[in-house]
């Protein structure tokens, strides 16, 4: 173990020297303009990225709080891993905060090897840190087995503890059992910094076509129903975990209330899932939009990482469907196993379906019928009030400080003067202006579009929030693919045990990737 941290600590050495390097050049080098891929490293991500990386360090503080107790039995690499660590972690979250975005020209060569350099090392960290994580969820897991009457598995509990006593008994515990609520924090942490830098590498030398997308906000108007449902399945999802790891391991009653429970809740929400998912394909299906195949670093990786994390679940969720099927004897609660392992499978299809059509729509471009329409209206004083159209407020293109706005006057087209009067012809009698069937036509057309494109961003939102929920039980314990049992029967312990901690990695790491590509879908949409 001291061996790893030491080989860790010396691998991130040349990563923090790049690192240190290219800031400094930027720096020096500020005035020049350079290319920028605005679809790499959104804000929100870097925002996301940021909170995880500030966790990261509460965790380091843990882990050298730990040495410092320990440090009698424990190897000097145990305290300089995590300060080296912090470290890392501090230039890193700065390095993709003012460079993530960039498109590098010059030194192209020097500058792949540092890039693709920290994006091994940050996969390196997630393994380690899944791994250290692994062994603490085993640990809980073969004991969880024995009080569920598994006698027929050969069960060895391996005790990580030092071989000594802590200075500080009550510090070193909250220390030790901190470290591991916040390991799936840091996990994320490093998966979505590696992803970040593979972006970085992959427009190493590109040329930027011109025609970049704009910046676009997050709007939290017209999503209300989306996020209420969301945010009810998250408070769920809280109280579901919290009971789940009160009552697992209790005892063989409790622990088979709570693996019924969870499968019953999460039966559930993967049904309503499906359910919107549905419905968002069908108004794809119903619209008549081109999709943006241009070429796109960022938004192709995210299709692919959607679709290989994605196996991950499916390959725990088809081994549940052949255990359920092959077992001799079946416990109730292990019926439910059942349908939760197929709409598993079936939920990640249409959310991928959902997600990756999504991030492919091409912006609406705005019909030009419609951008030079204007409702005239006639007030008692006899003047005229100007109305812009609706798509023309969308837009943002109506300027209320100019001075001359084209007015309707008897149907005839007349500029207002520079202070705002009309001209007036007293022979002439004001009338409402008739309105032809064609432009209440474009009125009807334009609202259609926009309730489905509210219905589309409430189901986002409450795809976001859902994933979040569902990345919140794997991620902190709540594991019945560990705890059900029949698994390990049929296949075997050690292999079922190998298979769900390659698979769950990815599992967990899906459901924050979801979050945060439904959220970019929310915004654009």
């Amino acid at each position: 173990m001291a061996g790893d941290r030491a080989a860790k600590s010396r691998g991130g050495s040349p990563e923090l020297l790049w690192m240190l390097w290219y800031v400094c050049r930027s720096y020096t080098q500020r005035r020049l303009i350079q290319e920028k891929d605005t679809h790499a490293g959104a804000r929100w991500l870097r925002c996301g990225i940021t909170l995880f990386a500030v966790i990261t360090l509460i965790m380091d503080s843990f882990k050298i709080g730990y040495f410092i107790g320990f440090s009698n039995c424990l190897s000097a690499t145990e305290g300089i891993f995590p300060v080296t660590h912090a470290v890392h972690t501090l230039l890193q979250v700065y390095f993709l905060w003012c460079h993530a975005k960039d498109i590098i020209q010059s030194f192209k060569t020097l500058e792949r090897f540092g890039v693709i350099h920290s994006v091994f090392t940050n996969l390196l960290l997630w393994t380690n840190g899944v791994l250290t994580e692994s062994k603490h969820q085993l640990n809980e897991h073969k004991e969880r087995l024995i009080m569920l009457g598994f006698g027929n598995i050969t069960i060895v509990l391996d005790d990580h503890a030092p071989q000594c006593n802590c200075s500080t008994t009550t510090l070193c515990s909250i220390f030790s059992q901190g470290i591991y609520y916040l390991y799936p924090f840091n996990i994320e942490y490093h998966i979505l910094a590696s992803t970040m830098l593979y972006v970085l590498w992959k427009n190493i030398g590109r040329k930027v076509e011109h025609h970049q997308q704009h910046k676009i906000p997050f709007k939290f108007h017209g999503i209300t129903i989306g996020t209420i449902f969301g945010l009810t399945v998250l408070t769920s999802t809280i109280a579901i975990v919290v009971v789940y790891l009160i009552q697992i391991g209790r005892s063989k009653i409790k622990s088979e209330l709570a693996l019924t429970m969870f499968y019953i809740y999460a039966i559930s929400v993967l049904t309503l899932m499906c359910t919107a998912g549905i419905v968002a394909l069908l108004i794809y299906r119903l619209e008549d939009r081109s999709l943006d195949n241009s070429k796109n670093p960022a938004r192709k990786l995210d299709a692919d990482l959607l679709v290989g994390t994605a196996s991950g679940s499916w390959l725990l969720s088809w081994g549940s469907i052949l255990a359920i099927i092959c077992a001799q004897d079946h416990p109730q609660y292990t019926w439910y196993n059942l349908p939760y392992s197929i709409l598993v499978i079936i939920e990640k299809y249409i959310q991928n379906l959902f997600i990756i059509e999504s991030i492919h729509q091409e912006q609406e471009k705005v019909n030009d019928d419609i951008k030079t329409l204007r409702i005239v209206t006639i007030s008692r004083e006899n003047t005229l009030s100007l109305t812009p159209s609706f798509k023309e407020i969308y837009n943002g293109t109506v300027d209320a400080d100019s001075g001359e706005l084209p007015c309707l006057f008897n149907g005839n087209v007349k500029e207002s003067s520079s202070n705002g009067s009309l001209e007036e012809d007293k022979s002439q009698v004001f009338s409402p202006v008739i309105h032809s069937t064609s432009d209440f036509s474009l009125y009807s057309s334009n609202s259609v579009a926009n309730n489905k494109r509210r219905i589309l961003k409430n189901i986002a939102a409450f795809l976001f929030l859902c994933n979040l929920s569902l990345w919140i039980p794997p991620a902190f314990g709540c594991r019945p693919v560990y705890d059900n049992g029949l698994e390990e029967i049929v296949f075997g312990f050690e292999p079922w045990i190998i298979v769900v901690n390659l698979a769950m990695p990815f599992s967990i790491f899906y459901r924050m990737h979801s979050a945060a590509s439904l959220f970019e879908v929310s915004c654009k949409t």
